[in-house]
């Protein structure tokens, strides 16, 4: 007997592993966004933290009336299981530790209803939350950490956009497969990954200006939990670039480059008597300077922030370790020159 097309209305799908206090404060935005919902639409939390976790996961979606369901590590696999179990044929995807407001279900369901077949999704962008604090102040310039996030603010169409804030027609999420259930590390490159899929297929992507999320400011908590998520979109951009080769473009990686004057460096030590090898701290502070100059505003003086700035420009080499680290991993020696192309559409 053939499956029940899904009816209409939209599932919200939210993997999660342990944030318990930022899941729930999730789940209240999302209860309000479903009680101004003009269809039908339902929750549901994949999870596959730790049982004492798992108790308030589950204790907190019998509160505000989300499903829950066990999944596994992995955040792609997850989010599968989260549509394979939707009732509707809308799919909001977004993340335990953002919070929407009350019109967005509303808004995302009057998009894709008004759109012609050829939209496969329609993107919002997510805002960092800002708080008074050292590590805030420095990353707030980061392009690395909040250009993807918001992107949808000022496009018209993206080739691919965060599942902080994305909605997809359940039919088109199923024809190009879905998130992968394996990649390099069990988070990360998925978002880049279905966005691909979508837009080669022939779909849009559309953006909404005023579809906005907050995404809680942890991350940016400290600079060294920056770092690390840095590090971790660096290698997922690598294997994302191993899986859509043709979505690759010429880089200039800060690491490649100090590998490149340690070798040079190395070799004309005894000539030099060893002063070449200081060649790899100066590339590295050249490569800094340059970035913290790059991430000025509009109308900012050089003096402009300039300690705050070379700060995060120091942070964001981590991304640039991890897709060093990630090229060599997946042996792939010419990924040390190239990156991702950015997902920008008109």
């Amino acid at each position: 007997m053939p499956e029940a097309p899904p009816q209409h209305g939209m599932s919200v799908v939210v993997p999660v592993k342990g944030r318990v206090s930022l899941m729930r404060a999730q789940l209240v935005s999302l209860r309000i966004a479903m009680d101004h919902s003009p269809e039908p639409s339902e929750v549901i939390v994949v999870d596959d933290s730790e049982l004492s976790d798992a108790a308030l996961h589950q204790a907190n979606c019998h509160e505000f009336g989300a499903r829950y369901v066990r999944g596994s590590r992995h955040v792609g696999a997850k989010r599968n299981l989260g549509v394979e179990r939707a009732a509707y044929d809308l799919v909001l995807f977004t993340d335990s530790d953002c919070r929407v407001p009350p019109d967005l279900i509303a808004r995302h369901i009057s998009t894709l209803r008004g759109a012609d077949a050829s939209v496969g999704g329609v993107a919002g962008p997510t805002f960092v939350e800002q708080r008074q604090s050292p590590a805030n102040r420095v990353m707030r310039w980061s392009k690395l950490i909040n250009d993807d996030l918001e992107r949808p603010q000022r496009c018209a169409t993206v080739t691919w956009a965060t599942t902080t804030n994305l909605a997809v027609r359940r039919e088109v999420f199923m024809e190009v497969g879905g998130f992968p259930s394996e990649s390099l590390d069990h988070v990360g490159g998925e978002d880049c990954d279905l966005g691909i899929k979508i837009s080669d297929a022939g779909y849009k992507i559309v953006c909404d200006a005023g579809a906005v999320a907050v995404h809680d400011q942890d991350i940016v908590g400290s600079l060294s939990s920056a770092g690390r998520r840095l590090y971790g979109y660096g290698r997922s951009e690598q294997w994302v670039c191993s899986v859509h080769p043709h979505h690759r473009r010429p880089a200039l990686n800060a690491f490649t480059v100090a590998t490149a004057a340690a070798v040079a460096g190395t070799a004309l030590a005894a000539r030099t008597r060893g002063r070449s090898l200081l060649a790899v701290p100066a590339a590295l502070g050249v490569l800094v300077a340059a970035r913290a100059h790059r991430l000025r505003g509009d109308g900012d003086s050089w003096a402009d922030g300039a300690v705050e700035r070379l700060a995060c420009a120091s942070v964001d080499l981590m991304f640039d370790l991890g897709g060093f680290t990630a090229a060599v991993e997946l042996r792939r020696p010419s990924m040390l020159f190239t990156g991702l192309q950015a997902a920008d559409g008109d």
